[in-house]
């Protein structure tokens, strides 16, 4: 103890000080899930929607209409919004189509062919209308984006979703196209066109279409890059005197008030 107090003493001369380092306690994960990483996700959180049967089946019809983009969880979404808005009064609406993923799991996960609805998607079906960005999406390189990402797929489309009845492909760009068919009720409305001009159009366009809890999703709300469709629909909700659910998958959510007066 007396060699232990002089070297102390010593040290602390030179300034300097002896600690006892104690070692981190190394705690078991206490999930037993494994690792969510996708689609900018991570989680440790339960995701064994990934295991059931519907789930699997409907995610491969996805695959087949175009590519696996490991999105999981975002397409889990989109099944779950579909479903609670099957049983209410109206027809189905996608804007953003591309080749069929999220639209083509949703008729497979609801067995489309045995329901009484139609099913209307917007599209160019050869990507976005670059007419339609604004100045800071232009800013932000969404042309190179979009060349990149789309690409012409409309017969390929029509292809893809020919086993399903009562689905419509309206071709062109939206707001043009938004009066090409008469929609008079819908239930569900999911939005994905990577661009705030027409995604502000159709949901403008829709509202009063919307049934009273009628489910409306929108893909782009929180994800990274894509702050003007965040703030656009941020105004859009104060207009309506609605909220939004920002989701950790990117995506957005809102319910038509039960208690608002539509004007069919």
């Amino acid at each position: 103890m007396v060699l232990k107090k002089i070297i102390k003493k010593v040290l602390a001369m030179g300034g300097y000080e002896i600690k006892r380092i104690v070692p981190p306690v190394v705690r078991p994960s206490l999930s037993p899930f494994p690792l969510y990483d996708q689609d900018s996700l991570r989680t440790m959180h339960n995701h064994d929607f990934m295991k059931d049967a519907d789930f699997i089946a409907a995610y491969s019809r996805g695959i087949r209409a175009d590519e696996d983009r490991q999105w999981h969880w975002r397409v889990h979404v989109g099944l779950w919004v579909a479903y609670n808005a099957r049983r209410l009064e109206g027809d189905f609406v996608e804007c953003g189509v591309n080749r069929g993923f999220l639209s083509s799991a949703i008729m497979r996960y609801l067995d489309w062919n045995t329901m009484d609805k139609h099913f209307y998607l917007y599209d160019t079906f050869c990507g976005i209308d670059e007419s339609l960005f604004n100045e800071n999406e232009l800013l932000q390189g969404r042309v190179d984006f979009n060349r990149k990402m789309f690409s012409e797929c409309y017969e390929r489309a029509k292809e893809n979703f020919s086993e399903f009845k009562n689905v419509h492909l309206v071709r062109g760009s939206i707001p043009d196209t938004l009066n090409n068919v008469h929609i008079e009720k819908v239930c569900y409305l999911a939005i994905d066109m990577n661009c705030t001009k027409p995604e502000i159009e159709a949901a403008t366009y829709f509202w009063d279409k919307l049934v009273p809890g009628a489910l409306v999703l929108l893909d782009d709300y929180a994800y990274i890059g894509f702050e003007e469709q965040h703030k656009a629909f941020g105004e859009f909700a104060r207009d309506k005197g609605i909220k939004i659910l920002s989701l950790p998958t990117g995506q957005g959510l809102f319910i038509k008030p039960v208690t608002y007066k539509n004007q069919y």
